[in-house]
């Protein structure tokens, strides 16, 4: 049909047709758009629930208890800031499950008012780290996060290890600088200066050394570093918290360098140096998988984001969420910023959890914007308790001669107490033997001390005893431990990467906290080769000489490429060395008999 206008006229048929094609497109339109929004939707913010151990402890509210509720928290306090060795974190406003419920003003601050009765009580401090605001329907209400804090009282402070890792040219010495001198950087280098160890570091602008720098807080949070002219003494006794930072060499021909400073110094956290103009690169991925290996807690932050575009900043950051989502890290990233009002995932129930937090730190040559951030985030709690073997000896990590001291040694004290004056056995030589020395004095952070305890790491002044009969690698022990070693031990292990296969006869080098020595593969168990991803029980044997190893010890080896990870599971005895010697030379064999 045409109609009177000369144009095509449809037919009542197919305008039906057509009207039903449009309402159901027009309905599946609809459904879409109320599935996008419900999928929009923010849902209710939470933390992750409350841990019956650990320091952190959730309160929806300390408004007006009573006395005996009162004694109950009191002792309540007590008990997590033992679990943090003299620090607790409270998230007020906060249910037991971790809902964020919110508080309004007025109960915010008599909540926090009980809780610095409360402090008192006990002999602590208190501290107001963040606080944000959430919707609700009775309107905005408050968060609150609060840290407390104690020293015990047989320390003069609380005392933190924090590795630095990163690739080079990605800021990591300019960032600790500018953290621990309280100056910015001039845009050349000046901030790292301190830092740098050798006189082709300075010249270089690279770390190939492992490097030291202290940053205190005091019973208030506030920050106590070099500013001002203070010195490292002074630091010391103005503050509660005290952080080391270890400077770690980011290029790859400085790789054992850094793993030794992971391996042996057993830090408490690792914070991963990620330049916004570079992004993920050279060895970036290489320290993250070193410091998840090792089964270090991690955090992250990124620098230079003041010489960058904010669209390259965010291709940055988004290659770090790709990165740490990926099946091997599996990490949930915490985001934060230069907002103080943020709550970051930076309690123990979150590491628990395995999630990294991430920080945006410009620190090189900006007006020291982010400088709080960065500190905030250099300021975590108190970690873990099972870095501390049971086994009381102290390693040996560097070796010195100081003029009109004599030799110095330095190293980290596993367990017990080391006393100016005593006596010790330091060991093993080439032969498996200890030799005496006497502890002549202490100095822990640049000042000195009498007493050093599990987990401190200290220099101790040896007099005229010989330097060169020591050596990295070895331990400082009582001697009523009767300390026993050995050449071979067994280790189960998974192989990281090989380029072709891991079998007997492959020669790599061994980590085993500061024991560094090349290890040959003797025995791979219940299989000929090893590939990448595969595990097995391995027996290794030292080429050079025995070292004193603890059994469940780490171990990571590594031979260029290849990479893999595991713990000792068995130290093998004098006995079984003997046999391993006649299996491999009958001649020896035949002379031990009389032959």
């Amino acid at each position: 049909m045409v109609d009177l206008c000369g144009g095509k006229k449809t037919s009542k048929r197919s305008r039906t047709r057509r009207g039903k094609r449009g309402r159901r497109r027009r309905k599946n339109n609809k459904q879409k758009n109320n599935n996008n929004n419900k999928r929009n939707e923010t849902p209710p913010p939470f933390l992750p629930p409350e841990a019956e151990e650990g320091n952190v402890e959730y309160k929806l509210k300390l408004v007006n208890p009573t006395q005996n509720r009162f004694e109950h928290l009191a002792t309540q306090l007590k008990w997590r800031l033992q679990e943090g060795r003299g620090e607790a974190v409270y998230q007020i406003g906060v249910e037991d499950n971790g809902l964020l419920v919110g508080l309004s003003q007025a109960d915010m601050t008599a909540s926090i008012g009980t809780l610095r009765q409360m402090a008192d009580k006990v002999g602590a401090d208190i501290t107001l780290l963040r606080e944000r605001r959430v919707d609700s329907d009775g309107g905005e209400r408050r968060i609150a996060e609060v840290l407390v804090r104690k020293v015990p009282d047989d320390q003069q402070f609380l005392d933190l290890r924090v590795a630095v890792l990163g690739n080079a040219d990605s800021g990591k010495s300019t960032l600790l600088g500018v953290l621990t001198q309280g100056e910015l950087d001039n845009g050349r280098g000046r901030a790292r200066l301190n830092l740098f160890r050798h006189l082709h570091e300075i010249q270089t602008g690279r770390t190939s050394s492992i490097s030291f720098e202290i940053l205190g807080f005091d019973s208030r949070g506030q920050v106590v570093n070099y500013g001002d002219s203070r010195g490292a003494e002074e630091i010391c006794e103005s503050s509660s918290k005290m952080i080391t930072f270890m400077d770690l060499a980011g290029h790859h021909k400085y790789l054992k360098t850094t793993v030794f400073g992971l391996t042996s110094y057993c830090p408490d956290f690792a914070m991963l140096v990620v330049g916004a103009n570079t992004g993920i690169a050279g060895t970036t991925r290489e320290h993250l998988g070193l410091a998840m290996a090792l089964k270090v807690p991690i955090f992250i932050a990124v620098s230079k984001v003041d010489v960058c575009s904010r669209g390259a900043v965010e291709r940055t950051l988004r290659q770090l969420e790709r990165l740490l989502k990926q099946p091997g890290c599996n990490k949930r990233v915490g985001e934060r910023s230069g907002a103080p009002q943020g709550l970051p995932e930076r309690s123990p129930s979150a590491q628990q959890q395995q999630t990294t937090r991430r920080t945006h730190a410009a620190a090189d040559r900006v007006p020291g914007t982010n400088r709080a951030s960065a500190r905030a985030c250099a300021h975590p709690p108190i970690g873990r308790d099972s870095r501390h073997p049971p086994a009381q000896c102290r390693q040996v990590d560097e070796i010195y001669s100081v003029p009109d001291v004599g030799t110095v040694v330095g190293g980290t004290l596993y367990s017990g107490v080391c006393r100016e004056g005593e006596r010790l056995a330091v060991g093993p030589t080439d032969e498996g033997g200890f030799l005496r020395v006497k502890v002549l004095s202490i100095q822990r952070n640049r000042s000195s001390c009498r007493l050093l305890r599990a987990g401190q790491a200290a220099t101790l002044a040896l007099g005229n005893f010989d330097r060169t009969l020591l050596r990295k690698g070895m331990v400082m022990v009582s001697p009523k431990m009767k300390p026993s070693v050995c050449r071979h031990f067994e280790a189960a292990v998974v192989l990281l990467f090989h380029a072709g296969t891991f079998r007997r006869g492959s020669q790599v080098t061994a980590h085993v906290g500061n024991v560094r020595q090349t290890a040959v593969v003797q025995r791979v168990h219940g299989k000929d080769e090893l590939r990448t991803g595969e595990r097995a029980v391995v027996a290794f044997g030292f080429l050079k000489h025995p070292e004193y190893l603890r059994t469940g010890a780490k171990l990571l080896f590594r031979e260029g490429v290849t990479k893999g990870i595991g713990h000792i599971t068995r130290l093998l005895t004098a006995e079984h060395d003997q046999n391993h010697e006649n299996q491999h030379c009958p001649a020896a064999a035949a002379d031990s008999r009389g032959i």
